[in-house]
């Protein structure tokens, strides 16, 4: 498989590392870029371990099969359950992140052929959660963009805010509400050279996201 918006790097690093066991599951912008939507390029990969709590000896088995394979690569935190890598060859860079979470799947993930070897995907669903997850805790440009986007391609939003706290028990409608409240989308936008068009839906969409996590932690 290949085409998308991953870059040739990070397909390479998907192959290098596809055998790794115990298997690893493409998620987030990744997932997103290069099998589902294809929408935006990404700057990192994330590879989530489910019912873990410890991602060790991972990250070394990690760096040894990327070194191996020729590529330069660079701890840049490092963390019981979350490790970030910088990957990078004589033409790209990217950040590489391995994540252990203790919380099991929503869904089952997807097997997608590349190049001859399997990797497995998160499911649309299962990103659209993990997305509402990450704008509670960063609120980027880059979440809310993806929200939208698997929005419009049909993923169900009312679900995700029903199952977003098995992944995240701080989490609700209200609570999510109140952290968007507070983000500048258009200042934001603006500052990072977004168009006039491509501000302007996301403007609008974050006022309809916020609406819609009121009234869904309204109560009845």
């Amino acid at each position: 498989m290949s085409g998308g918006k991953l870059s040739p790097l990070q397909w390479r690093i998907l192959r290098i590392l596809a055998p790794l066991q115990p298997r690893w599951v493409l998620t987030g912008g990744g997932a997103l870029a290069g099998v589902y939507l294809k929408h935006r390029p990404t700057r990192d990969l994330d590879l989530f371990w489910r019912g873990r709590d410890q991602l060790d000896p991972l990250p070394r088995e990690v760096d040894a099969r990327l070194r191996a394979a020729g590529l330069t690569v660079e701890t840049l935190q490092s963390g019981v359950t979350f490790h970030r890598f910088r990957v990078s060859d004589n033409a790209d860079a990217c950040a590489l992140d391995l994540v252990a979470e203790h919380a099991p799947s929503i869904e089952a993930p997807i097997t997608v052929q590349m190049d001859h070897v399997e990797i497995l995907v998160d499911s649309r669903q299962e990103v659209l959660v993990n997305k509402l997850c990450a704008l509670l805790g960063r609120c980027e440009l880059r979440d809310l963009q993806d929200v939208k986007a698997l929005i419009d391609a049909g993923s169900s939003l009312d679900r995700a805010l029903a199952e977003a706290p098995r992944k995240d028990g701080g989490f609700s409608p209200l609570t999510l509400a109140w952290v968007l409240e507070q983000f500048q989308v258009r200042v934001v936008a603006q500052a990072l050279g977004w168009g006039v068009e491509e501000t302007d839906e996301l403007v609008h969409f974050h006022a309809w996201l916020i609406e819609r996590l009121t009234a869904a932690g309204a109560p009845e």
